[in-house]
Order: structure tokens, then C-alpha cells, then sequence
């Protein structure tokens, strides 16, 4: 009679005990008097939006009218609190000024289990990513650009040959693309290039291992990687105490081996190429790089570029690991591979959709070319083309590569600005509405038109700093903006010098966006044609 009892109670008391692990910080903003979303029951305010209930962009712009007089506000990440800042001087003053109480992301991926993403430049925290970020920092100046542009234009004129190939051939004048697979093959091609110093053509050879690694990494929209990315932001002890992460075995193999054979093949021949592989011998065998520039302006390598902070010209004397050295190879090239070929199927839509904006790039390009005598397309003259910036950088405000970034609080920290006042605690994280504040006509008037000339020498110094983050804010800004850049507007020149972008019948217009947790992708892809231009006289154009 009792066991019988005693067995429900038991449950009664586990059950009781999960529940109230769950709802422990239920009340958090409640004791401190913040305004907050109510949360859902273990799922708190994001589970829906990683179960892809919403697409990124609409999550975040309800999020930012939740509390539309309030400049911050709290919610909950499953059963975790956290802020949701609305306000671009409090996220200056948070991720700029007062960076070193927020110089963390929070990370839910362990470096000590996940050898590639844990141990990359974006999940590295403290000292350690200081570290790291000084390292790295002079890789990605302008004048290290200078010296790969050589490998992007090859890459990019590869790639032009291949669908000129295929266009003439086609029996239509054009070839129809889904333009996301096209930029992923090309932003494949050009990392394997200049980070790991591999020469790949993804369009003649469709299934190297290098493009078919590349689509396993950033896989995230299957049930099994969706149930990881919750296990690991809701119960990250027990995974790592499974050894569960988001990379699979063989893929952190096949980079290892790619690197490390690389680094070693290349030291026994002296073979030298101006790429990541280099730098990173040079690091390996504890020689400084350059000392990032500290006068080196992003003006001139376009808007949305983003400066080095004081950290880039930090001295590092920490040795590093090549597991630790691998890592950032491969971050390079999931962030590359990934982000820079959603930007580029973005800007191919909207020159497809708006012909009077494609038709004023394409004659800036011409410009350009009929100066260069025949020549190859020096980096210093694509930085000077003022429009294709234009483009690129309202392309970015449009569709940024991340609807949104966070911080988290590593020392306590008290906010006061004599309106509004509140205090973080360690641990506690916040999120920077980058979609939002890119969509807030407050800003950018008008915001769901594509307007380059909002990015014009006339009109670019009306946009509120802190409002404008496509590659982040702070010390801890997207490392990799010039490279991202760089590719992007060159692929842009040259294939606009030979083909037209023009919607076929399977273009979705207007895009709808898929309901993946991260980035922003079309929900159908982004299908054009690529019409070949009936001539390439440049000498004869007309240009008024």
C-alpha cells in the first residue's frame, strides 16, 4: 500500500521539480520593475521562432513593436531573460563605449567539443577572442585585399566564361539561374582560393568536396539540426556532456586535413600565395603580421565597411594551436560561403526588379572599363565606383545578412541616462534589432522602397549612426567586411559587363523568405535569367 503511494508522490515531486527549473526566472523582470514579454511555458518568447513557426524578418519587426515607447524591454530565449534593445544610442553605448561589459556573443557551442565552431573568432570570448581578434586583424586590412583581389577577379572571370559558354549555346540569348546555388558555387570557388589555396571550379566540377562540404555546414533546416540548435540553447550541459555539437566528425576532418596538409606541403616546396594559408604559416611560426593601419578609413572601400578597433592592434604573444588556427579557416569559409552569397542573389533580384537601378550600375561599369584599355580590374579603381557601393550597401540595409546580433554582460553594469535607467547583471544578454532598425522609417524614410540613393555623397551623412549594421557594431563587428565586399562588387562588374538580370517565370517577386532560424533566405530561391548583352563594344557605347 505505501510503494503503491510512494510512486506517484515520487513523480508528483519530479514533475513539480522540472516545473519549477523551467520557471525559475519567470519573474526576473517582474522583481525589477522592466516591462517584458510574458513568456511561454519552457519555450519563452524565441522557441516558436526556432521550431521556424516565423520567418526571421517578421519575428524580429513584432518584437520591435512590442514596446514600441519603450527603448528597452525584457523577454525570454526559452527560460532564459534577457533585454531586447530598441534604441541605436543605447546600443552605442553598450557595444561601442562601454564595450568592455559586453564584449561577449552568447555562446552555445563549447570549444572544448566542438573543435571548429567552438573554437572560432565568433564563439571565443574574453582574453581569448581578444587574442584571436588581434591576430587576425591584420589579415584583413586594404592593403591585404590589394593583394587578393587578383584571386577573387580570377574567380569571378571564371565564372562569366562558364555562363557565356552556356548562353550562346542556349538557343534563348541568356541562361536561367537560381541565383543562390550560382553565388554559393562562386563564393565557394573564391574561398577555397584565398583562404585555403585550392584552385576549384564549381561550375565545371559540380560536386567537389570543398562546394558539397560547404552545403553540409550550414544545414540548418533539417528536424535533426533544428532539434540540436534547441538542445544546445535550452540544455547546452547536457549536450556537451553527450557530446553532441553542430559539426559533424567527418566535416571537422576533412578542414583539419586541408589545412594542416597545406600548411605542410607548402613549407617543404616554398610555395607563397597571398591567401589565409599564409597567414596563418606565418602566425604558426610566431611572426607578427602587419600592424593593422590605424589611419586606414573605411571611405574608401565603401559605406557599410567597418573599422578596426584598438584590440586589432593589440600584440599578441599567445601560441597558438592548429586546431585553434583551423578554426578560423573554417569560419572563413562558412561565413563567406554562406553570407556573401545570400547578399549577392539579394542584389541580382533587385537589379532584375528594378531596371532604371541596374541600367545606372551597368553604366558606371562601362565607364569604368572603357578606361582600362583591356586591362584586368585593379582593386583601388573598383573601391572608387561610388554607385555599386550605393547598391551593395542599400542591398544591405534591405536584406541584411542577420536580422539581428546580441551581447552578453560580463561584469555588472548600470545604464542611467537621466530617462532611462536599468542594470544588467553578468550573464545576462542582450539583442541588437539590426532588421528592425534597417526597416524603422524613422530612419530610412519610405524603408520597403530600394533606394541606392539613400547612400549617395548628398544624402549618406543623414543616416543616424547606430542605425546601419549590416556587418554588426562595436569591437566586435564582422572582421571580414572588405573581403565580403570585395567579392561581392567585383562578381557584380563583371558579370554586369556581359549579361543582363531579368526575371524568368519562375521568379517569386516579391521574395518570401524561408522560416530558418538564422540569415535570410528566399523561401523558393531566387531565379533570374541571365541575358547576354548584344554587345560588348565598349569602345562604342554610347554613355549619356
Amino acid at each position: 500500500m505505501l510503494d503503491t503511494l510512494l510512486l506517484p508522490l515520487g513523480l508528483s515531486l519530479i514533475l513539480y521539480g522540472i516545473y519549477k527549473w523551467i520557471t525559475l526566472n519567470n519573474d526576473y523582470f517582474e522583481k525589477r520593475g522592466i516591462q517584458h514579454m510574458k513568456p511561454t511555458f519552457a519555450l519563452g518568447n524565441t522557441g516558436a521562432f526556432f521550431m521556424r513557426q516565423y520567418r526571421s524578418s517578421d519575428y524580429m519587426q513584432s518584437l520591435y513593436k512590442q514596446f514600441p515607447d519603450k527603448k528597452i524591454f525584457g523577454m525570454f530565449d526559452f527560460r532564459k531573460p534577457f533585454y531586447f534593445i530598441r534604441d541605436p544610442e543605447i546600443v552605442k553605448r553598450l557595444a561601442v563605449k562601454d564595450f568592455d561589459h559586453f564584449e561577449n556573443h552568447r555562446s552555445f557551442i563549447d570549444e572544448d567539443v566542438d573543435l571548429l565552431f567552438g573554437n572560432s573568432l565568433f564563439m571565443l570570448k574574453g582574453e581569448k577572442w581578444r587574442d584571436m581578434r588581434a591576430t587576425l586583424s591584420p589579415a584583413f586590412t586594404g592593403s591585404k585585399m590589394r593583394q587578393m583581389f587578383e584571386l577573387v577577379v580570377e574567380n569571378s572571370s571564371d565564372m562569366v566564361q562558364h555562363f557565356q559558354q552556356k548562353a550562346k549555346s542556349s538557343g534563348i540569348g541568356g541562361v536561367d539561374v537560381e541565383m543562390k546555388d550560382l553565388f554559393s558555387r562562386y563564393t565557394n570557388d573564391v574561398i577555397a582560393s584565398a583562404a585555403f589555396g585550392c584552385k576549384v571550379n564549381s561550375f565545371e566540377n559540380e560536386s567537389n568536396d570543398f562546394y558539397l562540404n560547404g552545403k553540409k555546414i550550414l544545414n540548418f533546416n533539417s528536424p535533426k539540426a533544428a532539434l540540436k540548435l534547441i538542445g544546445l540553447r535550452l540544455l547546452p550541459g547536457l549536450m556537451k556532456m553527450m557530446d553532441i555539437n553542430l559539426t559533424d566528425s567527418a566535416l571537422t576532418k576533412f578542414f583539419r586535413k586541408m589545412v594542416i596538409d597545406n600548411i605542410s606541403t607548402r613549407e617543404k616546396e616554398g610555395i607563397f600565395r597571398p591567401d589565409m594559408i599564409n597567414i596563418l604559416m606565418n602566425v604558426r611560426k610566431g611572426k607578427s603580421l602587419d600592424s593593422v593601419d590605424k589611419d586606414e578609413k573605411q571611405s574608401s572601400e565603401g559605406f557599410a565597411t567597418v573599422e578596426e578597433s584598438h584590440i586589432g592592434t593589440k600584440q599578441v604573444k599567445r601560441q597558438w594551436t592548429d586546431d585553434e588556427l583551423v578554426a578560423q579557416c573554417f569560419l572563413f569559409f562558412a561565413a563567406g560561403f554562406d553570407t556573401s552569397s545570400t547578399l549577392l542573389s539579394f542584389v541580382a533580384h533587385e537589379l532584375a526588379v528594378n531596371p532604371d537601378v541596374q541600367e545606372k550600375l551597368y553604366k558606371e561599369v562601362c565607364e569604368i572599363e572603357k578606361t582600362l584599355n583591356g586591362k584586368p580590374l585593379p582593386y583601388d579603381v573598383l573601391q572608387k565606383m561610388k554607385y555599386i557601393d550605393c547598391v551593395i550597401s542599400e542591398t544591405l540595409r534591405y536584406w541584411p545578412p542577420a536580422p539581428m546580433t546580441d551581447r552578453v554582460c560580463v561584469k555588472d553594469y548600470e545604464y542611467d541616462d537621466g530617462v532611462t535607467k536599468f542594470k544588467f547583471e553578468k550573464g545576462i544578454a542582450f539583442w541588437i534589432p539590426i532588421y528592425p532598425l534597417h526597416h524603422d522609417a524613422k530612419y530610412f524614410p519610405n524603408p520597403e522602397k530600394f533606394d541606392p540613393e539613400r547612400f549617395n555623397d548628398e544624402n549618406k551623412d543623414n543616416i543616424k549612426p547606430g542605425t546601419f549594421l549590416p556587418f554588426g557594431t562595436g569591437p566586435r563587428n564582422c572582421i571580414g567586411s572588405r573581403f565580403a565586399l570585395m567579392e561581392v562588387k567585383s562578381v557584380i562588374y563583371h558579370l554586369l559587363l556581359h549579361f543582363k538580370f531579368e526575371p524568368n517565370e519562375n521568379s517569386q517577386i516579391p521574395i518570401n523568405l524561408s522560416k530558418q532560424p538564422f540569415g535570410m533566405t528566399s523561401e523558393k530561391g531566387v531565379n533570374l535569367r541571365l541575358a547576354l548583352r548584344k554587345s560588348i563594344a565598349l569602345a562604342h557605347i554610347e554613355l549619356d
